[in-house]
């Protein structure tokens, strides 16, 4: 392996903004914002729009598409179509 040219491997916090949710794990992201963890220790945090905490494929708040209401608007539409 070559010295000096892998990113430094540490402990930082992902923050979810839209749950608030935080995870402590490592990762080779970096940041200058940083946050004192449960354990007394100052980390490093990463900001993120949506997380498994707020994923609506996780929660199970997932939207339902209404598939078959879409296939007859469009044989309504396209009847007569090529006739």
């Amino acid at each position: 392996m070559k010295a000096d040219i892998h990113p430094t491997y540490e402990a930082v916090v992902f923050r979810d903004l839209a749950s608030g949710a935080s995870f402590l794990t490592r990762s080779t992201l970096s940041s200058s914002k940083t946050i004192e963890w449960e354990d007394g220790n100052t980390y490093p945090v990463f900001d993120v729009e949506i997380s498994s905490e707020s994923h609506p494929f996780y929660t199970g708040k997932q939207r339902i598409m209404d598939t078959a209401g879409r296939v007859e608007r469009f044989n309504a539409r396209y009847k007569g179509f090529g006739a």
